[in-house]
């Protein structure tokens, strides 16, 4: 059974750090693609960033250049590093395990496994 859990969310306040982690089980976890997506309050689940197998990660713009993505297969586990961070971050953060193995995608619709996420309230 797969299964995604996402710890760290907080409170911070603008300006500050805070880092996202992401245990995955159930699954040949090296082999696909991870992502985080973010839902705001009365908005709809936005992709933040995604990591395929090689590494290779791709952020929104919205978080270009402050947020850094990355993965540890040995651990099974995918990170946030969510730095210099804004109100308008503020929202609940999930991790989510692409459809397919290899293939990276930023779709919400291309994501079949969701953690029940964490929320990251940032003031002002």
């Amino acid at each position: 059974q797969v299964q995604l859990e996402e710890s760290g969310g907080g409170l911070a306040q603008a300006g500050e750090s805070l880092t996202l982690s992401c245990l995955v089980s159930g699954l040949t976890f090296r082999t696909y693609t991870m992502a985080w997506f973010r839902r705001a309050p009365g908005k709809e689940r936005e992709f933040v960033s995604a990591v395929n197998w090689n590494g290779e990660t791709r952020y929104a713009d919205p978080v270009k250049g402050r947020f850094i993505m990355s993965r540890d297969n040995a651990k099974m586990t995918v990170y946030l590093q969510m730095n210099t961070l804004k109100p308008e971050d503020t929202a609940i953060y999930y991790c989510a395990k692409f459809r397919r193995p290899v293939v990276m995608g930023t779709d919400v619709n291309e994501y079949d496994y969701w953690g029940q996420g964490t929320q990251v309230t940032v003031s002002s």
